[in-house]
């Protein structure tokens, strides 16, 4: 008879693969309602290829250059706090080993094993890898796979400079005569896809999500290009 396959845990790593993914899917959104929202906003004021070029190339360049740093900078404070915990649960386990092993069985305890059962568990535990079961239980953290600031920064940097890429496309190369309109519908149905997306990773009601994320975007180019049609207006 032919045994089942083994599976390993994996909850841990799902869990991280789509809180990448979310964090992919928010940033390609970002970047399409911030560069549309500027590229639309110089359309109100000027019909000239050159400048919606640039001010799209700068604002792509600058949104995923900010989102880049922002997310390092965090990312790495979260790694800092991290490893800042995990030498402190180093030291405890090294100058109280038996408290430490009472604290294990406790936290099992809590977690709905028996008494013995749970002390059996922490003895176990301890005796394969006492710091990782005090980091995954204790902590939430897997020692093996604590969170990485550059993959965080090149992550966001990707997205949003993917989610950008369309308003500006959308809003140079067609004619001057239809590049506001399909910027606008590139833009409406791509915040359809993303709005969609978020609420499926979410798993929230994705008309209402989506709905929220379509009507976000429209209303940042409409008071965009109000405010750019004002200023070509008053000749500025």
């Amino acid at each position: 008879m032919t045994a089942p396959p083994a599976h390993g845990p994996h909850g841990g790593a799902l869990g991280s693969r789509l809180n990448w993914l979310r964090a992919a899917v928010l940033g390609a959104n970002d970047g399409i309602v911030s560069t549309a929202g500027l590229v639309v906003g110089v359309a109100g004021a000027t019909e000239s290829q050159a400048a919606l070029l640039t001010a799209g190339l700068s604002g792509l360049l600058a949104g995923s250059l900010s989102m880049a740093v922002g997310e390092y900078v965090s990312v790495s404070v979260q790694r800092d706090s991290e490893t800042a915990a995990l030498a402190t649960e180093r030291q405890e386990l090294h100058e109280s080993p038996e408290a430490e092993l009472d604290e294990l069985t406790a936290l099992l305890t809590a977690r709905g094993l028996t008494p013995d059962v749970a002390r059996e568990a922490a003895e176990q535990l301890t005796e394969r890898d006492a710091l990782r079961a005090h980091a995954r239980v204790e902590l939430g953290i897997d020692p093996d796979d604590l969170t990485n600031p550059w993959h965080a920064a090149w992550a966001s940097f990707l997205a949003f400079t993917v989610g950008a890429l369309l308003p500006l496309l959308a809003i140079v190369l067609p004619p001057a005569s239809v590049r506001l309109w399909i910027t606008v519908a590139s833009v409406l149905a791509a915040l359809t896809l993303t709005g969609w997306w978020s609420a499926r990773l979410a798993a929230a009601p994705a008309p209402r999500a989506t709905l929220r994320t379509v009507a976000g975007g429209a209303l940042a180019m409409a008071v965009t290009y109000g405010a750019g049609s004002l200023l070509d207006a008053a000749g500025v």
